[in-house]
């Protein structure tokens, strides 16, 4: 089914929207989940806590692409479980590394960002993302925005661990100096 008859479906308030949703993208979502949560259990939380969710925003909201908005509200959900778990001493080692590798780029702060700050960064990041070549900056989404293991990249783009580590390693350090450069760091 094509992502307008799906957003139809929401329209209409017809459960089979979640359905065909699940049927077209819920292996993708799943992977996503998975990648941040590592639990099976938690996945499935976190797969009905975003249909839900994708539910209560159509309407209003008409997403242009429809994979790309299932895939941030699937994230996001996921990010918010792994939070809540962690909180309470369980953590989930990937989601950990990934995003400890990027917090000397981010400057990690306990405190919240403000909105201004957020978007500024945003902003830059899409920018930056943009300078990179195809190959680095599938990898680099790959690690930072889905949270997947390094050697499931290093795997899905033919090339070694150590190449990969190093590629990464060296696209956060053009990152934070692109930051630097922008004053966000």
């Amino acid at each position: 089914m094509e992502d307008k008859e799906i957003i139809s479906l929401y329209n209409e308030r017809s459960e089979n929207a979640i359905k065909e949703t699940d049927n077209k993208y819920g292996t993708y979502l799943r992977k996503i989940s998975d990648n941040i949560l590592g639990d099976r259990g938690d996945t499935e939380e976190c797969m009905n806590d975003s249909y839900l969710k994708v539910w209560n925003s159509i309407p209003p909201q008409v997403p242009k692409i429809l994979k790309a908005f299932v895939a941030r509200i699937t994230r996001n959900t996921a990010l918010n479980i792994y939070e809540k778990r962690k909180a309470s001493k369980r953590c989930a080692s990937e989601v950990a590394l990934s995003l400890e590798e990027l917090e000397e780029c981010l400057e990690g702060r306990d405190n919240v960002v403000s909105e201004i700050e957020r978007k500024e960064i945003m902003k830059a990041l899409d920018d930056f993302l943009g300078t990179l070549d195809k190959k680095k900056r599938i990898c680099f989404v790959q690690r930072y925005f889905y949270l997947e293991s390094l050697d499931d990249i290093a795997e899905r783009n033919d090339i070694s661990g150590a190449a990969l580590r190093t590629m990464l390693c060296r696209t956060r350090t053009e990152l934070k100096e692109f930051l630097k450069k922008r004053g966000l760091f």
